[in-house]
C-alpha cells in the first residue's frame, strides 16, 4: 500500500526541514486551473480541497457532489495534461456544519453521510470538523471536548469503513489522512460582528486537549489505524483576513504553541485563513511546524483583480467606437445588489464603504457571484471583445497588468485574456510555493 505524500511533510518537518504544502480551497475554475498548471510546470503536488458548503451530497452552493467535484478537477487536469496521481483532494470541515438547525441525531446522520461520499469519490485528506452546536445543544454552554471528539469519531469510524469499501473496488486507493480541530471561523469567513475583535493565538493546553482527547474517543471506537493517520491539528497561530489587510503572522505570540508540536512525532500544525500574509510570513509559519497553509479568497480575489483590470483595458480600448462592453465591473455590482445574502452579514459600513467592499474587500465575498449567469456572459463578452483585437494592447496591458506585461515581453507568457487572468491567480500561488518548499516532497 503506498504511503500518503502529506505524510511525508510530517517526517520531512520532524527532521526539521522547512517543508509545507499549500492547500487551493477553491471551486473556480480558473484558479483549479492555474493551480494545476503551476504544479504541473514545478512537478509537485496540487492539494485542492472543497469545503462541506461548497459541495455536499446534495450537491451544496456549487451544485456539485464530491463525485461531481472529483469529475470536475479531473476534466480540468486532463486539460492542463497533468496526471491525478499529482493531485490531491481533501475535504475541509466536514461534519454537521450545514445541518446545525437540525438535532444531533439528524446532523449526524447527514455527517455519515457526508464523509462517507467523500472518501468514496477518492477525496484523501479529510478535516473532520464536530466543532458546531447543533439543535438540541445548549446554547449557553460551551460545546465541550468529549462531545466533540466523541462526534469526530463516530465520523471517523464511517471514513474508515468507507474507505475499506473502496478497496474492494480500487485496491491502490490511498488510506486518507485527517485533520481535527477547529480554531478558526467557519468556511466563508467571519461576519462584520466578529472580524476586528482581535485574533487570539491557541492556547498550548487547549491544542494538547484537543489531540488527548480525540485520541482517546478514536480508540474508544477501536479507530487505530484512524488515528495513527491523523496527521494535524488545525490551531490559530495568529492570522485573519480583513476587509483591508489581515492580522499578519507574529511568530513571537506564538512561539509556544509552536514549540508544542515538536511533542507529536506524527503530527504537524494546519493553517487556516492564511490568505494575504506576504511570503516570507508563510514561510516562518511552515519554518514554525505549520505543514498545510490553506487558502481560498486570496485566490479568488486574485482572480478578480485580474478579470477587473482586463475589464478596465476593454474600456480604455473599446471607448468611442461602435463595440458593445461586457461592463463586467457593473454587471457583477447588480447580481451582488440583486441577492445581497452572500456579502450583507458580512459588511458594515456606509453606503461608500459597503461599495467599496463589495468589489475590493480581501474578504473577498464577490467569489460567490462569480458563477451567476449574467456575470458569466458579462466574462465571456469581455473575453471574446480583448480577443477581436490582435492581442491585449501592450500600452493598457502595461498600465493595468504591470506583471504580466513584462512576463508577455520576456516571451513567457502568451498574449491571451484568459492566460492573464490565471497569471494574476498565479502570482499568488507562487507566493506559497516559495514559503512550502513542496518540490521537496517526491512524487509518488
Amino acid at each position: 500500500m503506498s504511503k500518503h505524500p502529506l505524510k511525508d511533510i510530517v517526517t520531512l518537518q520532524k527532521q526539521k526541514e522547512a517543508v509545507g504544502i499549500y492547500s487551493c480551497c477553491s471551486a473556480n475554475e480558473y484558479v483549479i486551473e492555474a493551480a494545476l498548471e503551476r504544479a504541473k510546470a514545478t512537478n509537485t503536488y496540487c492539494l485542492i480541497e472543497s469545503t462541506s458548503n461548497q459541495v455536499d451530497q446534495f450537491g451544496g452552493y456549487t451544485n456539485m457532489t464530491p463525485k461531481d467535484f472529483h469529475h470536475f478537477v479531473e476534466k480540468i487536469a486532463d486539460k492542463v495534461g497533468i496526471s491525478m496521481k499529482q493531485v490531491i483532494l481533501g475535504g475541509d470541515h466536514l461534519g454537521p456544519l450545514t445541518w446545525t438547525s437540525l438535532p444531533e441525531e439528524k446532523a449526524m446522520e447527514n455527517a455519515k453521510e457526508l464523509i462517507r461520499s467523500y472518501v468514496a469519490a477518492g477525496f484523501t485528506k479529510i478535516h473532520i470538523d464536530t466543532s458546531m452546536k447543533v439543535a438540541d445543544d445548549d446554547p449557553n454552554v460551551r460545546l465541550s471536548d468529549e462531545t466533540i471528539a466523541r462526534r469526530g469519531s463516530i465520523l471517523a469510524k464511517v471514513a474508515q469503513d468507507a474507505y475499506h469499501e473502496l478497496l474492494k473496488t480500487n485496491p491502490d486507493a490511498l488510506q486518507p489522512v485527517y485533520i481535527v480541530g477547529s480554531e478558526v471561523p467557519i468556511p466563508g469567513g467571519a461576519t462584520g460582528a466578529t472580524v476586528d475583535q482581535g485574533i487570539q493565538v491557541t492556547k498550548v493546553e487547549d491544542f494538547k486537549q484537543t489531540v488527548k482527547t480525540f485520541e482517546k474517543a478514536f480508540k474508544n471506537l477501536g479507530l487505530d489505524e484512524a488515528w495513527d493517520n491523523v496527521i494535524g491539528v488545525v490551531v490559530q497561530p495568529g492570522v485573519e483576513e480583513k476587509d483591508a489587510g489581515c492580522t499578519e503572522y507574529d511568530r513571537a505570540k506564538a512561539v509556544e504553541l509552536m514549540a508544542s508540536i515538536k511533542e507529536y512525532p506524527s503530527m504537524v500544525f494546519e493553517g487556516h485563513s492564511t490568505d494575504y500574509q506576504t511570503k516570507y510570513k508563510l514561510k516562518e509559519l511552515v519554518e514554525d511546524g505549520v505543514g498545510i497553509l490553506k487558502v481560498g479568497p486570496a485566490l479568488t480575489f486574485a482572480l478578480r483583480e485580474g478579470i477587473f483590470a482586463l475589464a478596465y483595458i476593454e474600456n480604455e480600448a473599446f471607448k468611442n467606437t461602435d463595440v458593445k462592453v461586457s461592463n463586467f465591473i457593473d454587471v457583477l455590482e447588480e447580481a451582488m445588489l440583486a441577492k445581497p445574502d452572500k456579502w450583507a452579514k458580512y459588511y458594515t459600513g456606509d453606503e461608500n464603504a459597503l461599495r467599496i467592499k463589495r468589489k475590493f474587500s480581501f474578504s473577498d465575498r464577490c467569489r460567490y457571484y462569480l458563477p451567476n449567469e449574467k456575470v458569466q456572459e458579462a466574462l465571456k463578452t469581455l473575453i471574446s471583445n480583448l480577443r477581436s483585437l490582435d492581442e491585449v494592447p501592450l500600452n493598457l496591458m502595461s498600465q493595468f497588468m504591470p506583471i504580466q506585461y513584462t512576463k508577455v515581453r520576456e516571451g513567457s507568457l502568451k498574449n491571451d485574456p484568459e492566460e492573464l487572468i490565471k497569471d494574476r491567480v498565479k502570482n499568488c500561488i507562487d507566493e506559497y510555493l516559495f514559503a512550502t518548499h513542496q518540490e521537496k516532497i517526491a512524487i509518488k
